[in-house]
């Protein structure tokens, strides 16, 4: 419904400005513009698509071969107690819980290869204990919403991409980013849990996100007080953990006593089926957001957020940051061209340029995650999954405003 209801929407705000500026500004290329988009939109998502039969097929063979170990199972009991109260509907020691595990990890350490496939692979054993297939359950709309919400510890991209730009410190929206994108999630969580009625206040749930904080704290206090180990930590744990995992799972299944081989030819024939599967939901959202993109009716609305802001006497130094904000739930690459964008315009160290970094860092491709996650399992029904992830989105960027206000702004 929620889908239904914002594509729709979406070609008809598109329709509206389009027409308002052939007949009000006489502007002849706007149609074009639109339809060329439309076009760019398609073979794009398309091109995603086929993109991921490779990275699919090689993580679903080895997760495979992890499950036929036990190493799946193994995690499961790990992180038990707290997903437990998280995802009440899931049986201990659920497979689901252990894929979910390495997803949260690799989006942790900012590996958007590992983490799709682990994520896909966690959407499909949630919808085995899902009566309504058409319909997302609460168990999966609670995923989605957590794994939409960014939780990075290093946002390796943005930083890489302010070196690109010759920034004099590239490392200077690492804690603002991860202050921002723990407040995003946390809110999430939370606008969740109430929806589905979760008690948050038990000692397990407290006892996890507190020890996630605490780590999370020292991860800063160290990477603060020594920013010249922060690429070098970033390459070595991320690419370590990956290739440690791949290791762990071929041994525990020669340990089983499996065919390894046999195993992971059988995972990785998955990767092929996924990636098909999701094209038409990814060719839809990604049209309907060209379209609105296109139209440039995100001009009107950072005039309006200028006009607005002023008006109250606040300070809108950040408003020209908001073009990444508005693209991030929409499109990655989108919201990614919007902060080069501004660091090519502004500078790589203005404050715009920094808020917009932030901003980058600390939250998630919402709309392409919905498409993508519960597009994999055929869910037509998403009920208040968007909602809910757009909340968390929206505390996201309100706290990396506030927080660069705090950190750049003098």
């Amino acid at each position: 419904m929620a889908l239904n209801f914002i594509w729709i929407a979406f070609f008809l705000l598109a329709f509206i400005v389009a027409f308002i500026k052939l007949v009000v500004f006489g502007d002849t290329e706007i149609f074009k513009t639109i339809v060329d988009g439309v076009f760019d939109a398609a073979g794009s998502g398309v091109q995603i698509s086929i993109g991921l039969i490779g990275v699919m097929s090689l993580f679903l063979g080895f997760m495979n071969i992890g499950e036929k170990a036990g190493a799946v199972k193994f995690l499961s009991k790990i992180v038990g107690p707290f997903f437990s109260k998280l995802f009440p509907e899931v049986p201990k020691n659920h497979p689901s819980l252990g894929h979910m595990m390495m997803n949260f990890s690799a989006n942790l350490l900012n590996l958007d290869n590992a983490a799709t496939p682990f994520g896909l692979k966690t959407m499909q054993s949630l919808h085995e204990l899902n009566p309504n297939k058409e319909t997302a359950s609460n168990a999966q709309i609670m995923f989605m919403v957590l794994h939409a919400s960014g939780l990075t510890l290093i946002p390796i991209s943005v930083i890489a991409q302010r070196a690109i730009m010759k920034s004099s410190d590239p490392t200077l929206i690492f804690i603002p980013c991860m202050i921002a994108t723990f407040v995003g999630t946390i809110v999430g969580m939370t606008v969740v849990a109430i929806r589905q009625r979760i008690n948050l206040f038990n000692r397990v749930v407290i006892a996890w996100v507190g020890g996630v904080s605490l780590v999370i704290a020292a991860l800063i206090f160290y990477l603060r007080t020594h920013p010249d180990r922060i690429d070098s930590f970033s390459k070595v744990v991320s690419n370590g953990l990956i290739l440690l995992l791949f290791i762990a799972f071929i041994i525990g299944g020669l340990v089983k006593k499996i065919n390894v081989y046999e195993a992971f030819i059988d995972g990785a024939k998955g990767g092929f089926e996924v990636a098909i599967k999701i094209i038409p939901f990814l060719v839809g959202i990604l049209v309907a957001i060209s379209v609105l993109r296109n139209c440039g009716v995100f001009d009107y609305i950072i005039q309006g957020f200028s006009w607005f802001f002023g008006s109250l006497g606040i300070n809108t130094d950040f408003v020209r940051a908001l073009p990444t904000a508005l693209m991030r739930p929409l499109s990655g690459s989108a919201s990614r061209a919007m902060m080069i964008d501004t660091m090519k315009q502004y500078g790589p160290d203005s404050f715009p340029a920094l808020v917009s970094g932030v901003m980058q860092g600390s939250s998630d491709t919402t709309f392409y995650i919905v498409a993508l996650y519960f597009g994999s399992v055929g869910i037509k029904k998403t009920r208040y999954a968007i909602p809910a992830a757009l909340l968390a989105d929206l505390a996201g960027v309100i706290t990396a405003i506030v927080i660069s206000y705090l950190f750049f702004h003098h």
